[in-house]
């Protein structure tokens, strides 16, 4: 009889942003049916944009992010998380480095339509 031994292990956050220092460079450590859970590091500013057809979840995991509106902001810290709604224009903004977990379908881009130098590559794992 054949047997097999499966490992369980759970991801650490800590451990995969150790292994990577570049900024608005997300990558991916997990995927749960056609969505994807990805980490990045960011500091400054990033582009307008939004995501016509998905939702983007923020979950920080240190620091803190601001996301601008045209008609207001929020600001995330450590532990808490923010759902921006598709079709809502957006731009986050870290004044310092900011370490997070986003979640969003496979194939997303992190400019949404603006396209432009800021556009990561995806499916990018880690």
């Amino acid at each position: 009889m054949d047997q097999t031994t499966k490992t369980y292990a759970p991801i650490n956050f800590a451990d995969k942003l150790s292994k990577f220092s570049d900024q608005w460079q997300p990558r991916v450590i997990a995927e749960l049916n056609d969505y994807q859970f990805k980490i990045v590091r960011i500091e400054g500013d990033f582009i307008w944009h939004d995501h016509p057809t998905t939702d983007e979840a923020f979950i920080v995991l240190d620091g803190v992010l601001r996301i601008d509106f045209p008609d207001g902001s929020v600001s995330i810290g450590p532990g808490e998380m923010y759902i921006v709604p598709k079709g809502v224009k957006h731009k986050p903004h870290a004044a310092s480095e900011v370490k997070m977990l986003l979640i969003e379908p496979r194939g997303t881009l992190n400019t949404g339509d603006e396209g432009g130098e800021r556009t990561a590559q995806n499916d990018i794992w880690i």
